[in-house]
Protein backbone atom coordinates (compact mmCIF):
# COMPACT_ATOMS: atom_id res chain seq x y z
CA UNK A 1 0.00 0.00 0.00
CA UNK A 2 1.40 3.46 -0.96
CA UNK A 3 2.32 5.27 2.27
CA UNK A 4 1.00 8.44 1.08
CA UNK A 5 -2.59 6.10 0.71
CA UNK A 6 -3.25 4.53 4.09
CA UNK A 7 -7.02 3.10 3.57
CA UNK A 8 -7.43 1.00 -0.23
CA UNK A 9 -9.22 3.03 -2.75
CA UNK A 10 -11.62 0.88 -3.54
CA UNK A 11 -13.62 1.90 -0.14
CA UNK A 12 -14.06 5.29 -0.78
CA UNK A 13 -17.40 3.94 -2.91
CA UNK A 14 -18.91 1.93 0.21
CA UNK A 15 -17.81 4.82 2.58
CA UNK A 16 -19.68 7.87 0.65
CA UNK A 17 -23.13 5.28 0.75
CA UNK A 18 -22.37 4.85 4.33
CA UNK A 19 -22.17 8.76 4.64
CA UNK A 20 -25.17 8.89 3.09
CA UNK A 21 -27.25 6.20 4.84
CA UNK A 22 -27.89 2.48 5.21
CA UNK A 23 -26.43 0.06 1.85
CA UNK A 24 -28.54 -2.57 1.20
CA UNK A 25 -26.92 -5.82 -0.35
CA UNK A 26 -29.99 -6.48 -2.53
CA UNK A 27 -29.82 -2.57 -4.25
CA UNK A 28 -25.61 -2.84 -5.29
CA UNK A 29 -24.15 -6.40 -4.78
CA UNK A 30 -21.06 -4.90 -6.56
CA UNK A 31 -20.98 -2.23 -3.54
CA UNK A 32 -22.16 -4.57 -1.02
CA UNK A 33 -19.04 -7.06 -1.86
CA UNK A 34 -16.17 -3.94 -1.68
CA UNK A 35 -18.03 -3.44 1.56
CA UNK A 36 -17.53 -6.93 2.86
CA UNK A 37 -14.14 -6.67 1.27
CA UNK A 38 -12.78 -3.45 2.99
CA UNK A 39 -14.68 -3.69 5.95
CA UNK A 40 -11.77 -3.71 8.01
CA UNK A 41 -9.82 -0.51 6.70
CA UNK A 42 -13.75 0.85 6.51
CA UNK A 43 -13.95 0.08 10.61
CA UNK A 44 -10.80 1.72 11.21
CA UNK A 45 -11.63 5.01 8.92
CA UNK A 46 -15.10 5.85 10.41
CA UNK A 47 -13.98 4.88 13.71
CA UNK A 48 -11.61 8.41 13.83
CA UNK A 49 -14.96 9.91 13.01
CA UNK A 50 -16.30 8.64 16.35
CA UNK A 51 -18.63 6.27 14.21
CA UNK A 52 -18.77 2.23 14.10
CA UNK A 53 -19.48 0.18 11.38
CA UNK A 54 -22.76 -1.93 11.97
CA UNK A 55 -22.59 -4.99 9.56
CA UNK A 56 -25.58 -7.73 8.99
CA UNK A 57 -24.45 -10.09 6.35
CA UNK A 58 -26.90 -11.91 7.33
CA UNK A 59 -29.93 -9.34 6.30
CA UNK A 60 -27.49 -7.38 4.21
CA UNK A 61 -27.53 -4.20 5.25
CA UNK A 62 -24.97 -2.25 7.01
CA UNK A 63 -24.64 1.49 8.35
CA UNK A 64 -22.64 3.53 10.58
CA UNK A 65 -23.78 4.78 14.20
CA UNK A 66 -21.75 7.34 16.87
CA UNK A 67 -19.20 4.98 18.86
CA UNK A 68 -20.48 4.50 22.17
CA UNK A 69 -17.81 6.41 24.52
CA UNK A 70 -14.86 4.66 26.49
CA UNK A 71 -15.01 4.84 29.91
CA UNK A 72 -13.95 8.34 31.16
CA UNK A 73 -14.50 9.42 27.77
CA UNK A 74 -17.04 12.60 26.72
CA UNK A 75 -19.69 10.91 24.51
CA UNK A 76 -19.39 11.89 21.18
CA UNK A 77 -21.52 13.98 19.03
CA UNK A 78 -24.42 12.59 17.27
CA UNK A 79 -23.87 11.32 13.13
CA UNK A 80 -27.73 12.57 13.10
CA UNK A 81 -30.19 14.50 14.87
CA UNK A 82 -32.98 12.97 17.24
CA UNK A 83 -36.67 12.35 17.12
CA UNK A 84 -39.04 10.82 19.31
CA UNK A 85 -41.87 8.76 17.96
CA UNK A 86 -45.31 9.96 18.82
CA UNK A 87 -47.56 6.89 20.31
CA UNK A 88 -49.39 5.63 17.32
CA UNK A 89 -46.19 5.59 14.78
CA UNK A 90 -44.20 3.87 17.72
CA UNK A 91 -46.99 1.66 18.46
CA UNK A 92 -46.77 0.33 14.57
CA UNK A 93 -43.28 -0.24 14.76
CA UNK A 94 -43.92 -2.26 17.76
CA UNK A 95 -46.78 -4.53 16.01
CA UNK A 96 -44.78 -4.57 12.99
CA UNK A 97 -41.66 -5.88 14.26
CA UNK A 98 -43.92 -8.45 16.22
CA UNK A 99 -45.10 -9.56 13.40
CA UNK A 100 -42.10 -9.96 11.38
CA UNK A 101 -40.85 -12.18 14.41
CA UNK A 102 -44.10 -14.76 13.89
CA UNK A 103 -43.29 -14.86 10.21
CA UNK A 104 -39.74 -15.55 10.65
CA UNK A 105 -40.61 -18.32 13.71
CA UNK A 106 -42.75 -19.64 10.66
CA UNK A 107 -40.01 -20.43 8.54
CA UNK A 108 -42.35 -17.79 5.92
CA UNK A 109 -41.22 -15.51 3.22
CA UNK A 110 -38.51 -13.39 4.32
CA UNK A 111 -40.51 -10.39 2.75
CA UNK A 112 -43.39 -9.36 5.47
CA UNK A 113 -45.87 -7.04 2.96
CA UNK A 114 -49.16 -6.93 4.79
CA UNK A 115 -52.46 -4.40 3.41
CA UNK A 116 -52.83 -0.86 5.10
CA UNK A 117 -56.35 -2.94 6.30
CA UNK A 118 -54.26 -5.38 7.87
CA UNK A 119 -52.46 -2.99 9.61
CA UNK A 120 -55.21 -1.14 10.89
CA UNK A 121 -56.86 -4.14 12.36
CA UNK A 122 -53.53 -4.81 13.96
CA UNK A 123 -53.38 -0.96 15.29
CA UNK A 124 -57.19 -0.08 16.29
CA UNK A 125 -57.58 -1.75 19.25
CA UNK A 126 -54.66 0.26 21.11
CA UNK A 127 -56.39 3.69 19.78
CA UNK A 128 -58.88 5.77 20.49
CA UNK A 129 -62.28 4.25 19.29
CA UNK A 130 -63.49 5.81 15.71
CA UNK A 131 -66.82 5.72 14.43
CA UNK A 132 -65.30 6.83 11.51
CA UNK A 133 -63.47 3.86 9.23
CA UNK A 134 -61.99 6.23 6.89
CA UNK A 135 -60.90 8.76 8.63
CA UNK A 136 -59.26 5.94 10.81
CA UNK A 137 -57.66 4.44 7.56
CA UNK A 138 -56.63 8.15 6.81
CA UNK A 139 -54.88 8.34 10.17
CA UNK A 140 -52.94 5.22 9.56
CA UNK A 141 -51.68 6.16 6.39
CA UNK A 142 -50.61 9.34 7.58
CA UNK A 143 -48.88 7.78 10.61
CA UNK A 144 -47.42 5.08 7.92
CA UNK A 145 -46.03 7.92 6.07
CA UNK A 146 -43.82 8.82 9.20
CA UNK A 147 -42.40 5.15 9.50
CA UNK A 148 -42.13 5.14 5.52
CA UNK A 149 -39.61 8.53 5.69
CA UNK A 150 -37.76 6.60 8.34
CA UNK A 151 -37.19 3.70 6.25
CA UNK A 152 -38.46 0.62 8.19
CA UNK A 153 -41.27 0.61 5.60
CA UNK A 154 -42.17 1.07 1.56
CA UNK A 155 -45.50 1.19 -0.59
CA UNK A 156 -45.39 -1.23 -3.24
CA UNK A 157 -45.14 0.07 -6.45
CA UNK A 158 -48.59 -0.14 -8.82
CA UNK A 159 -50.56 -1.39 -5.00
CA UNK A 160 -49.75 1.95 -3.28
CA UNK A 161 -52.23 0.04 -0.48
CA UNK A 162 -49.35 -2.62 0.46
CA UNK A 163 -47.01 -1.98 2.13
CA UNK A 164 -43.61 -4.21 2.90
CA UNK A 165 -41.64 -4.01 6.03
CA UNK A 166 -37.88 -3.44 5.66
CA UNK A 167 -36.06 -5.75 7.53
CA UNK A 168 -33.85 -3.26 9.12
CA UNK A 169 -36.53 -3.24 11.33
CA UNK A 170 -35.04 -6.04 13.00
CA UNK A 171 -31.70 -4.10 13.83
CA UNK A 172 -34.28 -1.26 15.43
CA UNK A 173 -36.21 -3.45 17.40
CA UNK A 174 -34.28 -6.09 18.71
CA UNK A 175 -34.60 -9.60 20.48
CA UNK A 176 -34.31 -8.26 23.89
CA UNK A 177 -36.99 -5.48 23.13
CA UNK A 178 -39.36 -7.72 21.51
CA UNK A 179 -39.34 -10.16 24.02
CA UNK A 180 -40.96 -7.70 26.40
CA UNK A 181 -43.33 -6.43 23.77
CA UNK A 182 -46.37 -8.02 25.71
CA UNK A 183 -45.60 -5.94 28.66
CA UNK A 184 -45.16 -2.79 26.72
CA UNK A 185 -48.58 -3.18 24.25
CA UNK A 186 -49.83 -3.00 28.22
CA UNK A 187 -48.10 0.51 28.93
CA UNK A 188 -49.89 1.15 25.47
CA UNK A 189 -53.16 0.12 27.00
CA UNK A 190 -53.19 1.38 29.88
CA UNK A 191 -51.95 4.87 28.15
CA UNK A 192 -55.37 4.42 25.96
CA UNK A 193 -57.67 4.14 29.10
CA UNK A 194 -55.56 7.10 31.02
CA UNK A 195 -57.14 8.91 28.11
CA UNK A 196 -54.60 10.79 26.43
CA UNK A 197 -55.91 10.75 22.31
CA UNK A 198 -52.41 10.69 20.82
CA UNK A 199 -53.67 9.16 17.95
CA UNK A 200 -54.51 13.01 17.21
CA UNK A 201 -50.38 14.11 17.42
CA UNK A 202 -47.77 13.28 15.30
CA UNK A 203 -45.68 16.16 16.97
CA UNK A 204 -43.67 13.84 18.89
CA UNK A 205 -45.10 15.27 22.33
CA UNK A 206 -46.29 12.59 23.67
CA UNK A 207 -42.60 10.72 24.54
CA UNK A 208 -43.81 7.78 22.89
CA UNK A 209 -41.00 5.62 20.83
CA UNK A 210 -38.90 2.16 20.81
CA UNK A 211 -35.39 2.40 19.91
CA UNK A 212 -32.52 4.70 19.57
CA UNK A 213 -29.57 4.08 16.81
CA UNK A 214 -30.65 1.71 13.99
CA UNK A 215 -28.70 -1.27 15.83
CA UNK A 216 -28.25 -3.81 18.66
CA UNK A 217 -29.24 -2.16 22.21
CA UNK A 218 -30.86 -4.08 24.63
CA UNK A 219 -31.82 -0.96 27.02
CA UNK A 220 -34.11 0.76 24.70
CA UNK A 221 -37.38 1.64 26.39
CA UNK A 222 -40.41 2.46 25.16
CA UNK A 223 -39.51 6.38 25.86
CA UNK A 224 -36.22 6.67 24.03
CA UNK A 225 -35.56 8.61 20.90
CA UNK A 226 -34.28 7.33 17.54
CA UNK A 227 -32.28 9.37 15.07
CA UNK A 228 -33.97 11.55 12.76
CA UNK A 229 -33.97 9.20 9.33
CA UNK A 230 -31.57 6.55 11.18
CA UNK A 231 -32.03 4.49 7.61
CA UNK A 232 -31.43 7.12 5.33
CA UNK A 233 -33.61 7.43 1.78
CA UNK A 234 -34.66 3.99 0.70
CA UNK A 235 -36.88 3.83 -3.30
CA UNK A 236 -39.64 1.60 -3.75
CA UNK A 237 -38.74 -1.30 -6.34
Amino acid sequence: MDATQPYPSDISRPLVALMKGVVFKDNDPALWHLLEEGQIAVRDYVRVMGLDLMLDTAEGYAWLATREPEEGEAPLPRLKGRRQLSYPVSLIIALLRKKMAEQDAAGEDPRLILSVEEITDMVRVFLPASGNEAKMMDRINTHLNKIADLGFIRRLKGEKDKIEVIRILKAFVDAQWLSELDDRLKQYQDHLTDGSDSDSSDSGDTGSAVGSDPGPAGDRDIDADIDSNPTGDRGGD
